[in-house]
C-alpha cells in the first residue's frame, strides 16, 4: 500500500483485532496525532498526558485504550495496547519504500558473490568475494559487503553501511546509514610500555528482524563471535564491543556503550547513554535507565538507575562537597560506634 491507501476502521479491526465503537465504514487515508490529524485521518491516544487533546481533535477516528473507551463520541478502536496498534496502522499506510530490483552500473560485484532474486544494489556499492545476498535484499549506494559476508532475505542496507568479512545479517534486517558491522574489537596487550594488537578473528552474527541505527558500530569477536539475537532494536550512535551477546527483542537507545564480553538478556531495555562494563551479565527483562553506569552483573528483575537528575548548579556544588566529606564522616561514625560499644561493654 502507498500514499493512495484508503482503509476503514472495519478493515483495521478485521486485520488487527480490537473493538470497534461507532461507525466503521468511512475510509481513512492516514494516521496522525490528536493535534495534527484531520477528518480523513485516524489519531491515537496512548499516553494519558495527551488526554485533554481528545476533546479538540479534528481526527475522523481514534485508537485508544480501555480506560478511555467512553471519553469521545468519535468512531474509535479500543485496544489493550494503543501504541502498538497505531504502529501497525502506520506501517499499513507507510510501507518501507524499496527501490526497484537491479544493479546500478557503477556497482562492483565479485563474480563469486551469490545474489538472490529481485536484489537491488545501489550506485558504487561493493560486494566482495563469496558474499551472499538474499532474495529481495536492498544494498544501498556506497555500501560495502565484505568477503564471505551474508545478508539475509528482504534486509535493507541504507547508503554507506559497511559489513566486514564473514559477518552475517539475518532476514528482514534494517541497517541505517553509516552503520559498521564487524570492525575490529578494541583488543591490545601491553608489553614493555607498548601496545600489541590482538587479532580479532571472530565474526558478528545478527539474527532476523534486527534494526540497527545510523553510525552504530558492532565489533567482531576476538576469538568467538559477537552475537545479536532475533528482534533486537539498536538506536543511533551505539557501540557494541567484541564478544558481546544481546538477547532477543532487547532495545538499546542512542549513545549507549556496551563493553567487551558483556551479556545482555532477552527483552531488556537499555536507556540512552547507559554504559555497560565488560564481562557483566544482565538478566532477562531488566531495564537500565538513561545515563546509568552498570559496573556489576544484574541478576534480579527490575529497573536500575544510577544518575542524579539535573538541579541548579549551586545545589549540585553543595551536594558534591558533601560527597567529598563522606569518607571523613564515615571514619568519624566508625570511631563513635567503637566508643559506644566499649561503653556498653563496660561494667556498671
Amino acid at each position: 500500500m502507498g500514499q493512495a491507501t484508503r482503509v476503514s476502521l472495519s478493515d483495521l479491526v478485521r486485520v488487527f483485532g480490537g473493538e470497534l465503537l461507532g461507525g466503521g465504514d468511512q475510509a481513512f487515508t492516514g494516521i496522525g496525532t490528536l493535534a495534527s490529524a484531520g477528518p480523513s485521518e485516524i489519531a491515537f491516544l496512548s499516553n494519558s498526558k495527551y488526554r485533554p487533546q481528545l476533546a479538540a481533535t479534528r481526527a475522523g477516528a481514534v485508537i485508544l485504550g480501555q480506560a478511555d473507551r467512553d471519553a469521545t463520541p468519535l468512531p474509535r478502536i479500543v485496544t489493550d495496547n494503543p501504541y502498538a496498534y497505531q504502529a501497525r496502522v502506520s506501517a499499513l499506510f507507510n510501507p518501507l519504500q524499496r527501490p526497484l530490483a537491479g544493479m546500478h552500473a557503477s556497482a562492483v560485484v565479485d563474480a563469486s558473490a551469490q545474489l538472490g532474486v529481485e536484489v537491488a544494489i545501489g550506485a558504487h556499492a561493493v560486494i566482495g568475494r563469496g558474499a551472499r545476498i538474499g532474495d529481495r535484499a536492498v544494498i544501498g549506494a556506497g555500501c560495502q559487503v565484505g568477503e564471505g559476508a551474508a545478508i539475509g532475505a528482504e534486509s535493507f542496507l541504507y547508503p554507506g553501511v559497511v559489513v566486514y568479512r564473514g559477518c552475517e545479517i539475518g532476514a528482514r534486517g534494517i541497517l541505517h546509514a553509516g552503520a559498521v558491522i564487524g570492525s575490529d574489537g578494541f583488543g591490545f596487550a601491553q608489553d614493555q610500555g607498548q601496545w600489541l594488537k590482538v587479532p580479532q578473528t571472530g565474526r558478528v552474527i545478527i539474527g532476523d528482524d534486527v534494526e540497527i541505527g545510523a553510525n552504530t558500530a558492532v565489533d567482531r569477536g576476538a576469538l568467538d563471535d559477537t552475537v545479536i539475537e532475533d528482534g533486537v532494536k539498536i538506536d543511533n550512535l551505539v557501540h557494541v564491543a567484541h564478544n558481546v551477546r544481546i538477547g532477543a527483542h532487547t532495545a538499546i537507545a542512542a549513545c549507549a556503550g556496551i563493553a567487551g564480553s558483556a551479556v545482555i538478556g532477552r527483552g531488556c531495555r537499555i536507556g540512552g547513554a547507559a554504559m555497560i562494563v565488560g564481562h557483566t551479565c544482565i538478566a532477562d527483562g531488566i531495564t537500565v535507565s538513561p545515563g546509568t553506569m552498570v559496573t556489576k552483573s544484574l541478576s534480579e528483575p527490575g529497573t536500575y538507575s544510577a544518575i542524579w537528575a539535573a538541579e541548579p548548579h549551586r545545589e549540585w556544588l553543595k551536594h558534591a562537597a558533601q560527597l567529598r566529606r563522606m569518607e571523613a564522616l564515615s571514619h568519624r561514625v566508625r570511631e563513635l560506634e567503637k566508643i559506644i560499644e566499649a561503653l556498653e561493654r563496660k561494667p556498671s
